[in-house]
């Protein structure tokens, strides 16, 4: 197993102090107990601390000198950046990277007063030179960053070897092991994986609904890696964080804004919390099928029309990588009271590289939902939520979260929660240096087969938003595929079955890659060999068939809450001649339909349907097989939308 590998640098612009200061720490290091691999180095500018600092991955902390000066031209000591102001710099670009400052006992008081305010973790008297002492506390320091309580407290447990008279209910694997009949499922999936299958039976290992150990201190130590003031662990994954949120923020019939092109999850919480939705319709790059965000403008005029909103959502970044300019959003809606919620399902990583930065966090949002499962190393499902809200009503989250939370959760999600944070914290910036580097190498490749092309930016912003400040996450790859002579649909296939590559998600004439830290520069290698061999091919280009444009939102007539709960009717989409039903147009909708791709409702409850929306739903259902229609209903062959009875739709009315 490779073992760590941690450096320290340390910045002073006295040669011979600097040398005498890493000599001593190093022999330190030497002669004590070091398993992380520690060792020290040092330079003697701030310019030189900043590119050690972006170019080495190991960087686990740093020890700087207040009195950080460099000989100017005239040979006189002339101030080029304060310690201050280089903390400021470190903590900016990488913040979970320790700091440290070497002060002068006699200034103690000024200067630990005005850096201790910068994120800085400690101090050492420039006099004492008690190496092994500052050695101690250092790699105590950071050995502590790389605890993971609960997996720590799991595996105790584990070893411990107790005999289970509790759930669950195969008893670590018993009921599997020797098994004639499903004993090949317990050595497929191994014996650790029915040992750490635990209950809440178990009080050492605490409890997700009620923390008060080790997922209590795993959860404090998520909050302080990811920048929250809280953090919650998920383990149904960011469509539970997204309806615990809403259901603590808005009661029945309060006015939400969000991105129509949001996660379904967002409008299953809005059904759920009874919220009053304002749709914001996203901007759509037409030559592509790609939806984009909210256009800038349409968000400023949501905002200032309805002040009365008590919050906002919306998803930085999009599943094709688009990030929004966070900040002046933010800032006009807290302006009006208005708390943001930002899904950062596909996010998650950004606080561990500069490139990346700001999160949604750092540019003020009150929570930030990540899916820690998709972008990091944690098992599917597993999921955080991070809390900034100064109005905070933790008693009522607690109840909402508790309310969606099973409470038999499965302790290797919280687990590999644990373990994910302490990664991004310990190894973070070196593994997304190296995806950032794959991601280029990726886009320079695929453009070199002269058939295959990578969208930049450029390509991909819709025109509603080109100076919305809009900006792409390199690690998701789109590719215009139209050139290739393949459908879609038939070149996931020759990928798939040819050369064993599995895509992230398609348009009609785009695939997108998911590029993650545990992207190889192998895999690499075999998809430009895939893409190559395609291209070389040379099949004459066919048609490629464009999904219809989703019909703008029409009108919310009723709550989806109040929609969806009514019994209904069921009323078929085609009428005995295979045309569309006219029936269905001035009805409302009681389910909320969703056609994937691009997953964006075209009907939600409560909605007003009409007969353009019939059209293309028909249109789909008819031309468009293989696509997925959520909140269809088939009775027999027959598809069929839910929508609101005559007496349902007036008692709505008079209740209203």
């Amino acid at each position: 197993m490779a073992k760590p590998v941690s450096r320290i640098l340390v910045i002073n612009d006295e040669q011979l102090e600097l040398r005498e200061f890493v000599k001593g720490l190093n022999a330190a290091a030497r002669t004590l107990d070091n398993p992380l691999g520690i060792t020290f180095t040092g330079v003697t500018t701030a310019k030189e601390a900043l590119q050690v600092l972006e170019a080495d991955g190991n960087l686990q902390a740093v020890l700087v000198d207040d009195t950080l000066y460099t000989l100017g031209s005239n040979s006189k000591k002339k101030l080029q950046m304060s310690a201050l102001e280089l903390v400021q710099r470190i903590t900016r670009s990488r913040p979970e990277v320790d700091v440290y400052i070497v002060i002068a006992q006699e200034k103690e008081d000024d200067v630990v007063d005005a850096l201790f305010a910068e994120s800085v973790d400690g101090y050492f008297y420039r006099e004492e030179r008690d190496y092994r002492g500052m050695y101690r506390i250092l790699n105590a320091q950071i050995q502590e960053r790389a605890r993971t309580p609960f997996y720590d407290q799991l595996k105790t447990y584990v070893w411990m070897a107790k005999d289970q008279w509790h759930t669950p209910g195969h008893s670590s694997g018993e009921s599997l092991r020797g098994s004639p009949w499903v004993n090949d499922f317990y050595e497929f999936m191994g014996e650790h994986v029915f040992d750490a299958d635990l209950s809440v039976s178990v009080p050492m290992l605490d409890s997700l609904m009620e923390p008060k150990g080790v997922i209590g201190e795993a959860q404090a130590m998520a909050a302080k890696a990811f920048g929250a003031k809280r953090t919650f662990f998920a383990t149904n994954g960011t469509s539970t964080a997204n309806k615990v949120i809403f259901q603590t923020l808005l009661a029945p019939g309060e006015k939400l804004l969000l991105d129509r092109n949001c996660h379904k999850s967002v409008h299953h919480g809005v059904v759920l919390s009874g919220a009053h939705p304002i749709y914001l319709d996203s901007a759509l790059n037409k030559k592509y099928g790609l939806y984009g965000p909210v256009p800038k403008k349409a968000l400023f005029e949501a905002i200032r029309k309805h002040a009365d909103a008590q919050a906002l959502i919306l998803t930085s970044c999009t599943y094709d990588g688009l990030r929004y300019d966070l900040p002046p959003i933010i800032e006009a809606a807290h302006q009006r009271g208005i708390k943001v919620i930002i899904d950062e399902a596909w996010y998650g990583f950004a606080r561990f590289h500069p490139r990346f930065r700001p999160t949604a966090l750092e540019a003020g949002a009150d929570y930030a939902t990540q899916s820690t499962h998709k972008v990091l190393s944690a098992f599917s499902q597993a999921s955080m939520i991070h809390v900034n809200d100064p109005d905070f009503r933790e008693h009522l989250f607690r109840e909402n979260f508790n309310m969606h939370t099973s409470t038999s959760p499965q302790y290797g999600l919280i687990a590999s929660l644990d373990v994910g944070r302490k990664q991004a914290v310990m190894e973070g910036y070196k593994l997304l240096s190296r995806t950032l580097e794959l991601a280029n190498e990726v886009r320079n490749l695929i453009n070199s087969t002269k058939v295959f092309r990578v969208l930049e930016l450029e390509d991909l912003l819709p025109e509603a938003v080109r100076h919305d400040g809009i900006l792409l996450d390199p690690t998701k790859v789109t590719i215009d595929i139209s050139g290739c002579g393949y459908t879609v649909e038939d070149l996931q296939k020759a990928l798939f079955e040819r050369f064993n590559i599995q895509v992230e998600k398609s348009t009609f004439n785009t695939l997108t890659l998911l590029l993650t830290i545990g992207t190889t520069r192998s895999k690499v290698s075999r998809l430009y060999d895939a893409l190559m061999r395609i291209a070389r091919e040379g099949h004459a280009p066919r048609r490629l068939v464009q999904t219809p444009e989703i019909p703008a939102f029409t009108r919310l007539r009723f709550l989806p809450r109040d929609a969806y709960y009514c019994g209904g009717e069921l009323i078929p989409v085609f009428d005995e001649r295979e045309r569309v039903n006219r029936r269905l147009a001035g009805r409302i909708a009681a389910d909320q339909i969703v056609p994937y791709p691009p997953g964006i409702p075209v009907l939600v409850p409560g909605q007003l349907v009409t007969r353009s929306i019939v059209e293309y739903l028909g249109g789909l259902l008819h031309s468009h097989k293989r696509m997925e229609m959520h909140g269809i209903v088939h009775e027999g062959y027959v598809p069929c939308i839910r929508v609101l009875k005559a007496e349902e739709a007036a008692a709505l009315q008079r209740l209203h």
